[in-house]
């Protein structure tokens, strides 16, 4: 289920029924991040009541053509330090919403890749330079505490040469690859996954990323993440204001193990990861 019919589900049960009661407006920026402000200026032009928008990216695009019109989103990772809110519980301005970010996540993935591959020592990490670093930094974090050494390489949309990011990883010992939830990343997931595996490179991506065919995907959904902003739009058509709506995090973790692509990697999936797996690609 794609992300906005997530969205429309959840505003559907709270009785938002499309081209009943509620219209909306969809625009997809689909990893070129330079149409964004081209999109928020025709949204708001638009004069819709509220605006729903999938990361911090976005919200800052919407932000700067309208200051007034409520903003709700979901996967902004620091929505303090991206400047989002003054306040979790009172976030103030025109702006709320859910984040998906778990602290905990980042070595829980780590140790699902070294059940896997028990004698990695050093894990990379690929992240987007266009973003806040709080995940790459957790997932270093997570690494150190785990005996590993971490790489980290923040890629520059909107084309990077991910041939030679995974060279150097490889050149400098990198043993898996982590690809962050991020636009970049998720935009080009399937080029990044064909590379590492023709490099014998395992990969983890985020949960929604699982069709770019990596080794496994592990994460809070981004369609349950869009499905949990329909109680702030619903609240929001009915008066309330978003400065005054806590922002909340919301978790989901599933894993997916991608037994075809262990075999092309020639490494063995635990029976144990296959049972705790919510999906498994033969």
């Amino acid at each position: 289920m794609p992300p906005i019919e997530g969205f429309k589900a959840g505003l559907q049960e709270l009785g938002w029924v499309e081209e009943k009661n509620v219209h909306f407006e969809l625009r997809a920026a689909e990893g070129a991040l330079d149409r964004l402000p081209e999109f928020a200026s025709e949204i708001v032009q638009r004069d819709v009541d509220v605006i729903a928008v999938i990361g911090a990216v976005t919200v800052r695009a919407v932000r700067k053509v309208t200051t007034d019109k409520p903003i709700v989103f979901a996967i902004v990772v620091e929505p303090l330090g991206d400047d989002m809110a003054s306040n979790i519980e009172r976030p103030g301005g025109n702006v709320t919403g859910v984040t998906t970010f778990d602290p905990a996540q980042a070595r829980t993935q780590l140790e699902f890749l070294r059940e896997i591959v028990p004698s990695i020592k050093r894990v990379g990490v690929l992240s987007d330079l266009g973003v806040s670093d709080c995940m790459s930094n957790a997932n270093a974090k997570a690494a150190m505490q785990l005996g590993m050494t971490p790489q980290v390489i923040r890629v520059k949309g909107p084309a990077p040469n991910f041939n030679d990011v995974v060279a150097e990883m490889q050149h400098s010992g990198v043993q898996a690859l982590v690809a962050l939830e991020e636009p970049i990343v998720v935009s080009c997931r399937k080029q990044i996954a064909d590379i590492a595996l023709a490099s014998r490179l395992p990969t983890l991506f985020a949960r929604e990323q699982a069709d770019a065919g990596g080794l496994i995907a592990y994460g809070t959904s981004l369609r349950y993440a869009a499905r949990e902003m329909a109680p702030y739009v619903d609240k929001i058509l009915k008066g309330a204001r978003p400065g005054e709506m806590p922002i909340s995090a919301v978790a989901n973790h599933e894993l997916v193990v991608n037994l075809r692509t262990a075999r092309a990697l020639g490494v063995t999936m635990p029976r144990e990861l296959s049972q705790r797996a919510s999906l498994v690609i033969q």
